[in-house]
């Protein structure tokens, strides 16, 4: 799903987008997955002449569906990111990050009570900076391919 607009007639009341890999990383492991199972099989015969193009090739793709599966949204006043809900009420500010923003936040100085989704292909992120006095969370990072508008339809939907 492209990041956009969710509301109808295509007004700027949520956001929504998911984290699917890039094609060159559905080539790349697809490649790397039949290099394994042919590895595996060298040449045998019996089982292990078929039982490796079975298995692996499933469990390759599997994986890579797995990896790209978190949706990110802001919508019915919620930021959701894969099962994690935040009510947007809670949220001090949101800032968009590059990659080398988001390789500062999650560098050596990150806080280890943060909540991060981070997904490596995706170059950007938004810092969500929380203000929750129950909540020992500091602030949320996202992944985000479009952290501009992710960041708008945050800090937008808060102050509806």
């Amino acid at each position: 799903m492209a990041p956009g607009p969710t509301g109808p007639g295509g007004a700027a009341d949520g956001y929504a987008e998911r984290l699917s890999l890039p094609w060159w990383l559905w080539l790349a492991g697809i490649a790397a997955g039949g290099l394994f199972a042919a590895e595996i099989w060298m040449g045998a015969d019996g089982v292990r002449a078929w039982l490796p193009f079975v298995v692996i090739p499933p469990l390759v793709l599997g994986t890579l569906w797995w990896l790209g599966r978190i949706r990110v949204a802001v919508t019915d006043g919620e930021l959701r990111v894969d099962d994690a809900r935040l009510p947007v009420r809670f949220v001090a500010d949101a800032i968009a990050l590059d990659a080398a923003g988001r390789r500062e936040v999650l560098g050596v100085g990150a806080d280890p009570l943060a909540f991060v989704v981070q997904r490596p292909w995706v170059p950007g992120a938004v810092q969500v900076v929380l203000d929750d006095p129950d909540d020992p969370t500091p602030f949320w990072v996202v992944s985000s391919r479009d952290p501009v508008r992710l960041a708008e339809a945050i800090l937008a939907a808060r102050d509806a």
